[in-house]
């Protein structure tokens, strides 16, 4: 059974910019450009049925579209022992709609159990437990404008493990409304 999850697709001119913050990091696993994406919820394992019940009622999604900017760095966990290096993505509210409207929609067994709060970015690279600082990076890109894009569609995402890290397909796109 696959792992899926919600996302939004991140524009290739965004994710070049994106991928010219990479500099050597002890522990850093860098994420390649068919890895960025933004991730509104993830479902976890779900089998055919269960699938099927998610994307019938991510269907029924009724939000405009809107426009996202990625503009700087921040870091999960202190700068000087990172697990998570990550672009900041605004304004947060249309996203935390979005993840708020899945959740309330997806009911059953295929519910996600969301234990920690809707932070929505765009994961750069994670680290290991023998991680080593991103303060240089935070200092240098913390304010870089890496570009802004019009959300007009989410995706539902499989995740599958390829020979270089996590590979993801989208398995169906949601447009959003156009605000009329």
């Amino acid at each position: 059974m696959p792992r899926l999850f919600f996302g939004v697709e991140i524009p290739p001119a965004i994710k070049e910019r994106l991928l010219n913050v990479q500099a050597p990091v002890d522990g850093a696993k860098w994420q390649n450009a068919e890895q960025l994406h933004l991730t509104l919820l993830f479902l976890g394992t779900l089998d055919d049925d269960q699938v099927s019940t998610v994307c019938a009622s991510a269907r029924g999604i009724q939000q405009a579209q809107f426009w996202l900017a990625v503009s700087g760095l921040g870091c999960f966990g202190q700068p000087q022992k990172p697990r998570n290096l990550w672009a900041a993505v605004a304004p947060t509210e249309p996203l935390s709609l979005l993840h708020d409207a899945l959740m309330s929609r997806i009911q059953g067994p295929a519910r996600p159990s969301e234990s920690r709060a809707f932070r929505p970015h765009i994961t750069l690279a994670r680290f290991k437990r023998q991680a080593g600082s991103v303060e240089a990076l935070l200092d240098e890109h913390g304010n870089a404008a890496f570009g802004h894009f019009p959300v007009d569609e989410f995706c539902l995402f499989e995740s599958s493990q390829g020979p270089s890290g996590s590979v993801y397909s989208a398995l169906e796109r949601f447009p959003l409304g156009t605000g009329d």
